[in-house]
C-alpha cells in the first residue's frame, strides 16, 4: 500500500471511509434541471453516502457536447469520477457510448457486462437495449448509464456504492486511483 493511503488506515488496520469527487453529468435534448429525476438520484445516492458532488451538467445528445464537457472534468483535478445518465439506448440520438468511449484510456467492460445481468433479474431481455459502459482516462472513472432513476438506482446501489468506496474488499476502484496513471510516467 502506498504511504499516500497509510492516513487512511485507523489504528487496528481497518480501511476508512475515503470521499470520492463525482460529477455528474445528464445527456437529454428534453431535460431540464426542474425535472432531471435520473440525475437527481446519482446526486442523492452519491452524497447519500458521503461521497461529494463536484460538478453536474446538462447537456444535448450530442458527441462533441457530450466529449468536451467530459473532457473539462476529466482536465479537472477536483474531480474523481464522472457519472452520466442518458443517451446509451438504441436510437440515431442515443450516442453517449461512442462519446465516452472516444476518451478512454482503458475501457471497463465488466461494468457494461455486469450492469446489464442484474438488470436482467429487474427488467428481463429489454436489459440488452442498455450499452452501459465504463473506462478511464486520465486518472477519472467515468461511467456511462442509463437514463432512467431505476437503471440509476441500480447501478450505484448494486455495483458503484462499493467499488467506490476504499472500505470495500478484496478490491475496489478508490484503491487504484493512485495507479491510474502510471503508463504516464514510464514515457
Amino acid at each position: 500500500m502506498s504511504a499516500a493511503h497509510q492516513s487512511f488506515i485507523d489504528a487496528d488496520g481497518n480501511r476508512l471511509f475515503v470521499p470520492v469527487r463525482i460529477a455528474v453529468l445528464t445527456v437529454s435534448d428534453t431535460r431540464s434541471e426542474a425535472d432531471d429525476r435520473s440525475g437527481n438520484t446519482l446526486a442523492e445516492r452519491l452524497t447519500g453516502t458521503g461521497h461529494i458532488l463536484a460538478a453536474r451538467a446538462i447537456v444535448r445528445d450530442d458527441i462533441a457536447e457530450i466529449r468536451a464537457q467530459v473532457q473539462n472534468w476529466i482536465g479537472d483535478e477536483t474531480i474523481d469520477v464522472v457519472l452520466s445518465t442518458g443517451g446509451t439506448g438504441v436510437t440515431g440520438r442515443d450516442v453517449t457510448p461512442e462519446a465516452f468511449e472516444g476518451l478512454y484510456e482503458k475501457s471497463i467492460p465488466g461494468f457494461g457486462e455486469l450492469f446489464r445481468m442484474l438488470s436482467y433479474q429487474k427488467i428481463g431481455t429489454s436489459t440488452i437495449q442498455s450499452r452501459a459502459t465504463a473506462g478511464v482516462a486520465k486518472g477519472t472513472y467515468l461511467f456511462a448509464l442509463p437514463g432512467s432513476p431505476g437503471a440509476c438506482r441500480d447501478a450505484w446501489d448494486m455495483i458503484l456504492k462499493d467499488q467506490l468506496d476504499y472500505r470495500h474488499k478484496p478490491c475496489n476502484f478508490v484503491e487504484l486511483f493512485p495507479r491510474l496513471r502510471e503508463h504516464e510516467r514510464r514515457k
